[in-house]
């Protein structure tokens, strides 16, 4: 096997639009931050890129046939940390999502869940290449996702629980299901989602509640309605230009709430206006297609599986961000990669990238 060549083979150009995204992230955290009590948290975000960085290259070092091979170990240890999460987490703002490690340090394991069902897919689906997909093997593909989903559901965090469904879609797709099946499975999603609709025992009254919310804002301006109505005030306020760094009213008035994490594309808009935000837009453009490319160059199946795995769940948490931020979706609490702040997502992208370098580090490796 010939030699692999950490640094010559790195997609240098992806590098540059990561990094240039996670400038950018740091930049909007300070100044979203600047007057009230999480002043600091820049630097914090500092520190789980620079952290990320370093996960990134040593987990690029390490052949991906090899994560591939103990996918189901990993996939077993996660389901343990979940199990755990509900046991003993730490409870903050009625959810239990995170365990704590000592040291102000919180690890949220459905983070990191998903990385591990990207390379569980993988492995599933390599397994499977070469045949028609039957509904015993659809069946296996929905158990593998549904499982973890229940765990993470139950924290309750819903919008985690959705980033998984991507990996299915596009493990399903690539696998080769027919379209008769597909329309089958959209069918019954659409009867149990009209099901559990009616009947209000699927969700819990807040998400209910942000739905209905979402719908009609002006129903609880005060209330539920609130953060879409002040994240598409911030928005509008920053016209074509924005208002500048730091001079954003809604932002720095504390009206827009969490301006950091989920509505950080929302304070972004407001201090750089519609061109700004149609530049942030670019950029996640330009790095999803790099990213397709190298799974097109994947010298196997499970490269490509875990490339376009790692898009999927990009694209959708993208999506469904701006797409809340902007009145379009309802409120999930789903993070914007690499803007929003928070260490188990930061190092969650990172991660993955690394592994994506590895695939195309050995894309001439046979």
């Amino acid at each position: 096997m010939p030699r692999i060549s950490s640094f010559r083979d790195f997609d240098w150009m992806l590098m540059g639009l990561v990094f240039l995204m996670s400038i950018i992230s740091v930049l909007e955290i300070k100044s979203a931050t600047l007057h009230t009590r999480f002043r600091g948290f820049d630097h914090k975000q500092i520190g789980f890129l620079l952290v990320g960085l370093l996960l990134m290259y040593l987990i690029s070092m390490i052949d991906y046939h090899r994560l591939v091979d103990i996918a189901p170990w990993a996939y077993g240890i996660g389901l343990l940390f979940l199990l755990a999460v509900r046991l003993v987490g730490t409870k903050v703002a009625g959810g239990r999502r995170w365990i704590n490690l000592g040291g102000g340090i919180h690890f949220q394991p459905s983070e990191w869940v998903k990385l591990v069902l990207i390379l569980m897919m993988a492995r599933y689906f390599w397994g499977l290449a070469g045949r028609r997909l039957s509904w015993a093997d659809i069946a296996k593909a929905f158990a593998l996702i549904i499982v973890p989903m229940y765990f993470v559901l139950k924290q309750p965090d819903l919008g985690t629980a959705l980033t998984y469904l991507p990996v299915l879609v596009v493990g399903l797709f690539l696998g080769g299901i027919r379209p008769k099946q597909s329309a089958v499975i959209l069918l019954l999603f659409a009867l149990l989602g009209g099901a559990a609709w009616v009947s209000g025992k699927r969700l819990k009254s807040y998400q209910m509640a942000r739905i209905t919310s979402f719908i009609n804002p002006d129903t609880d301006p005060r209330g539920t309605g609130y953060q879409i109505r002040q994240s598409l005030i911030a928005v509008g306020a920053g016209g074509l230009w924005g208002k500048g760094t730091n001079q954003g009213t809604q932002t720095q008035g504390d009206f827009l709430p969490i301006p950091y994490t989920d509505f950080i594309f929302a304070a972004f808009c407001e201090e750089h206006g519609f061109v700004g935000g149609v530049g942030i837009l670019l950029l996640y453009f330009l790095i999803l297609m790099r990213l397709i490319e190298i799974a097109q160059q994947a010298s196997d199946v499970p490269g490509a599986f875990i490339v376009m795995g790692l898009v999927a769940v990009l694209l959708f948490q993208i999506v469904v961000n701006i797409g809340m931020v902007v009145g379009l979706m309802p409120v999930t609490g789903i993070p914007l990669p690499l803007m929003s702040y928070g260490g188990s997502s930061i190092l969650f992208t990172f991660l993955a990238l690394g592994i994506v370098m590895n695939i195309r580090m050995r894309r001439f490796v046979n």
